[in-house]
């Protein structure tokens, strides 16, 4: 038998690869044991850098040199413990000739799960055959059997009997109205998503081809974050301090210290105010009906995290920003869709359903989480008995206070890890309310784009359980406990193809069905395929 090589792809920031260096080594170490168990043989494709500290493929230069020494004829796996960047391997893994798999641990902290979702959909994107598992410890029997069928056949197949195609099911003709209604608005009128620098973090699988967006009469506007940058550097001292003082006095709790290497400051928060103000004007200028930030790359270097200013932006009550210059304010009483990451398939989802819910009578605000991390909860919900597997849904900071308990009231902002941002910046966090919502998400696969769409409700857990989720996750970040109706875990895994995932609200369980189906008739009407997933 031919040896397996093995590959680990990381992140482009170095802080982030050598924290996450142990834990790959000790998942490598599992993973490879399990697989050898089956009396195969595992070769590392690339070696400990000493230099660097760690032995992750940390940039598409260098991942092109390691796939130099891979023969095409090898079995494959990329083996992710962390979150990883896809364009740096993808080039290899759309040329390879054999069998690939891609797999992740089952953690929460060190987040595999993500970083493989991303890498799956990059692929799914790119027409590359590949297989996919997971596990937390490669000791179950569902890791042991996939991992016996990949050695003997080079595939996997998953359980999908909780996926129908639209077509196959009647809908209520009043939502098939309400959707093709505004499918055909935003056709006939357009719309313009602006887009500050595609390609953030590595994300293929978020990039949609204008010749798919634009029949859905959506047109990209490419903007860059210099401008962003100076857009904020024009905004005034005085309109910074109005933004600011608006949130305190909606409640939101600063966290705030005295170093700016370590705390999150006052300077801090008055810069991600001067983002959110140049943020809506550059939007009024293209007439931008939403925005994507792209986060992470380029801005790290220059200022804080957008992440205040994507959660703001995605609410409806929101402070004012008004025309340079003048007292004419823009957007009023309107959220501005922002897509985290620069996600387009978020960006496509999150006005779409803007539109719709309003059109429905349904507060608007919607958001990206991640799909980061979930396990089995049982014990008492608001005076009832849950025994259900609850999913961690977790963003930096798009989330809007509309989803949270007590709103703004019931928000407060940390500063993010030094690791990622260097300058600092507040968070927008807060623990979403307990109710029912539509979870969607929009891929690229076969030269068309897909939508997935289901139900889930909202869990309001015990304090306790909620502090410890956030531990073993990221405390700063805004939370979201759901339950998937009708979907097992390994179903999800199996299907989803992004590390993101949609939602809004709906008021309880028959206004969401009746949203989910507007919305997927919406998206079919726009020439997506849609997919009902789970229990509807």
């Amino acid at each position: 038998m031919k040896p397996i090589y093995l590959i680990a792809n990381g992140d482009l920031r170095i802080e982030a690869n050598q924290k996450c260096e142990a834990a790959q080594a000790a998942m490598e170490k599992q993973l490879v044991a399990a697989i050898e168990s089956h009396g195969a043989s595992v070769k590392r494709a690339h070696p400990f850098n000493r230099e660097k500290k760690h032995g992750f493929i940390d940039s598409q230069k260098y991942g092109i040199e390691v796939f130099r020494k891979i023969p095409s004829d090898a079995p494959l796996i990329v083996a992710e413990s962390v979150w990883q960047y896809s364009h740096h391997v993808l080039h290899g893994l759309i040329s390879h000739r054999a069998p690939i798999l891609t797999a992740a641990n089952w953690s929460g902290t060190w987040p595999g799960l993500v970083g493989l979702l991303n890498l799956n959909g990059s692929l799914t994107k790119a027409g590359t055959k590949y297989s996919t598992l997971w596990s937390e410890n490669f000791d179950d029997a569902y890791f042991h059997d996939g991992i016996r069928k990949w050695l003997k056949t080079g595939k996997i197949k998953h359980d999908s009997s909780h996926v129908r195609r639209l077509s196959d099911l009647k809908i209520p003709e009043a939502s098939a109205k309400a959707g093709r209604r505004c499918a055909d608005r935003l056709k006939t009128e357009k719309a313009i998503m602006g887009v500050f620098d595609e390609g953030c973090m590595g994300m293929y699988n978020a990039i949609v081809p204008d010749e798919l967006l634009n029949p859905t009469g959506i047109f990209k506007e490419r903007l860059s974050q210099s401008s962003l940058y100076a857009g904020m550097l024009s905004v005034r001292d005085v309109e910074a301090r109005a933004i600011f003082d608006w949130y305190l006095g909606k409640g939101i709790k600063f966290h705030l210290g005295k170093s700016e290497e370590t705390d999150l400051t006052e300077s801090q928060l008055l810069q991600q105010c001067k983002m959110y103000i140049a943020s809506v004007r550059i939007a009024d200028e293209f007439g931008c009906a939403t925005i994507g930030i792209q986060y992470q790359q380029g801005l790290k270097d220059l200022c804080p995290a957008s992440d205040l200013v994507e959660g703001t932006l995605n609410n409806v009550d929101r402070p004012p920003v008004f025309r340079a210059g003048t007292r004419e304010e823009l957007y009023p009483g309107q959220a501005i869709p922002h897509f985290n990451e620069v996600d387009e398939c978020a960006g496509i989802d999150g006005l779409v359903t803007n539109r719709l819910w309003r059109q429905l009578g349904l507060s608007p605000e919607n958001t990206l989480h991640d799909l980061r991390w979930g396990r089995q909860f049982s014990g008492k919900v608001e005076g009832r008995k849950l025994d259900a597997y609850v999913w961690v849904f977790l963003i930096s900071g798009a989330a809007p206070p509309e989803h949270f308990i007590g709103g703004w009231k019931g928000a407060d902002s940390l500063r993010q890890p030094p690791m990622y941002w260097r300058l600092g910046g507040g968070t927008l966090r807060g623990i979403s309310k307990p109710g029912w919502i539509v979870w969607s998400r929009i891929s690229v696969s076969s030269g068309a784009l897909n939508l997935d769409i289901g139900l889930a409700e909202v869990v309001k857990l015990p304090p306790e359980e909620t502090e410890e989720r956030w531990r073993l996750t990221t405390p700063e970040w805004p939370i979201m406990h759901a339950v998937l109706q009708g979907i097992s875990r390994d179903q999800m895994m199996g299907r989803h193809k992004a590390n993101h995932i949609q939602v809004a609200y709906a008021p309880g369980k028959a206004a969401a069905r009746r949203a989910l189906f507007a919305k997927a008739a919406a998206m079919d009407e726009l020439g997506v395929n849609v997919f009902i997933c789970g229990e509807v």
